[in-house]
């Protein structure tokens, strides 16, 4: 088991709303690796609930650091999908 950590700040304007929230959780749930996420020096929670996530109420400007714990390369191809999630504008038109 390896864990590894990432820290990303969040870009989309209206911050962790349900749209990135709910894409970020889905990922992290289809990934098979487990990954927490936390907002600053807060509480982890699991990034495969859409809620936990939700709740975190990261708006844009804000640094999260995602941990992840699993086998090989999964964990790091797993923290590349979920910051490209978190680092993209979900509000942009």
């Amino acid at each position: 088991m390896s864990v590894m950590t990432r820290t990303v700040v969040i870009a989309s304007e209206s911050g962790l709303h349900a749209r990135p929230a709910k894409a970020l959780a889905q990922a992290a749930k289809s990934s098979g690796v487990k990954v927490t996420i936390a907002k600053g020096d807060g509480s982890p929670t699991n990034a495969a609930s859409i809620l936990g996530v939700m709740a975190l109420g990261a708006v844009q400007g804000d640094t999260v650091t995602l941990t992840a714990d699993g086998e090989g390369t999964a964990v790091e191809a797993t923290l590349d999908t979920l910051a490209g999630i978190l680092t993209a504008d979900h509000d942009a038109r």
